[in-house]
């Protein structure tokens, strides 16, 4: 493995380096996403608009359980590369690959079954658009199985310290969704289909070339067909690192699934101008997303080397970093809001709820700027279940003041984007007391002590 661990020199320079192309790949999806929003909204109308971006609480459930179980696998892996031992690296990413891919398959079949019911009753999508939801997602859904692979393989080559190739693959995803959404559903006006067959065949051009360059580059990720061997005690090792990350992306799912029935009652119009909202807002948090990720890698990497003493100057360096770049977004999308929303093809109406929307999380997710990155020390360190708490007591927090003040005189439908106030606020009190606290230090021995099976 010709990749350099992060567990000598400068750490803010090792995590620039790291982070820098894993923001880039996000901003790259965030594009991409957003480009297919525009062009759905141009092309097909705003009912097609609120459809696609109703579905986004449910793809993120099972985008969830990819990035979960393979960000598990690549700590496990982190932390085998982190202290030499190839033969580790090597099993541990074969049984990866196998389980990810399953796990693709079963959540395709989970996802088109489940599709109607949920979107009729657990988020009670308006009548007019149900059809046009569903459609979507199922489409959707049939290209699971390859996000689930491109994550497996993404996710490898990060815990090997190499985050620059899934800039690249992310590229020629974004480049292919672009052209194909404008070809079905501009040219051939085939709608949320369309929408939604461009999306799979995106993520199936990623999840080639993630394998192609992973087994090109790497001999040590070169495995024959008999070589994915299905061994139950690497299973659990990811397992028991990646289920926490799960579990505090499903509740973040779920609790965003909660707060989009509470916008879906407000009509058509608050959807579509949710919709928008959060794909604007989605670029405030790609800092302190992409920081987690290097964290989690950094962290694991050194404690593989059993130099747990260069994770605090990495967490200082990180959120100071994490920071400035949040605040430039910031001030970026409170200025050219209006600029922005105008993009989108929204309704007048529509706009203004967006308008009041974005210029208050420009104010409100800078708070996750200065404790989100804080998570990856945890995952790295095996202690991942400690974010999946946090989580679960910001979301529980803002799904709650959102039902309470919802059609109250203090907030009313502001509310739905005002929460993040007290959620982001409690999330960053709980992580940092524990941070501080040294819960991080505590049993963070890597899993290479367990014996291998």
């Amino acid at each position: 493995m010709k990749t350099k661990a992060m567990t000598e020199g400068t750490p803010w320079k090792h995590i620039l380096k790291f982070s820098l192309p894993v923001l880039a790949g996000s901003l790259l999806q965030q594009l991409y996403n957003t480009a297919d929003t525009i062009i759905v909204g141009h092309y097909s109308g705003q009912d097609a608009l609120s459809a696609v971006g109703t579905t986004g609480s449910f793809t993120f459930l099972f985008l969830a359980i990819a990035i979960g179980f393979s960000a598990g696998n690549g700590v496990v892996v982190a932390q085998h590369f982190g202290a030499g031992d190839k033969k580790a690296v090597r099993k541990n990413a074969s049984t990866g690959i196998l389980f990810l891919i399953l796990l693709g398959a079963a959540s395709t079949l989970l996802a088109c079954i489940t599709a109607g019911p949920a979107y009729k009753y657990l988020l009670d999508v308006d009548k007019s658009i149900l059809g046009l939801t569903v459609t979507y997602f199922r489409w959707y859904a049939l290209g699971l199985i390859f996000q689930y692979g491109y994550n497996i393989f993404s996710s490898i080559l990060r815990a090997v310290g190499d985050s620059a190739a899934t800039l690249y693959f992310l590229l020629i995803s974004s480049v292919i969704n672009i052209g194909l959404d404008l070809l079905f559903v501009g040219l051939f006006k085939w709608g949320v289909v369309g929408a939604a067959v461009a999306t799979d065949i995106s993520q199936a051009a990623s999840f080639i070339a993630a394998y192609l360059y992973m087994t090109k580059k790497y001999p040590v990720f070169r495995f024959k067909l008999n070589e994915y061997i299905w061994d139950g005690s690497l299973v659990m090792k990811t397992v028991k690192v990646g289920l926490p990350i799960s579990l505090q992306l499903i509740i973040v799912s779920f609790g965003l699934t909660f707060i989009q029935r509470a916008v879906n009652g407000f009509g058509k119009t608050m959807t579509a101008s949710f919709t928008v909202g959060q794909r604007i807002e989605m670029y405030l948090n790609l800092p302190c997303n992409a920081f987690q990720t290097t964290l989690a890698t950094y962290s694991g990497q050194n404690i593989g080397a059993n130099k747990p003493e260069r994770i605090k100057t990495g967490v200082r360096q990180t959120i100071i970093i994490s920071l400035i770049m949040t605040l430039i977004i910031s001030a970026f999308i409170w200025i050219f809001a209006e600029q922005l929303i105008t993009l989108f093809s929204l309704s007048d109406k529509a706009a203004e709820y967006c308008l009041s929307h974005l210029r208050a999380v420009a104010l409100i997710n800078v708070v996750l700027s200065m404790y989100i990155p804080v998570f990856g020390v945890f995952q790295g360190a095996n202690h991942s279940g400690l974010p999946t708490i946090v989580a679960t007591c910001a979301l529980g927090l803002r799904v709650l003041v959102t039902y309470l003040f919802r059609h109250s005189d203090i907030f009313g439908y502001t509310i739905i984007w005002w929460n993040g106030i007290f959620g982001f606020g409690t999330g960053f009190i709980i992580t940092w007391s524990c941070y501080l606290g040294g819960v991080w230090k505590k049993n963070s021995r890597l899993s290479r002590d367990q014996p291998d099976q």
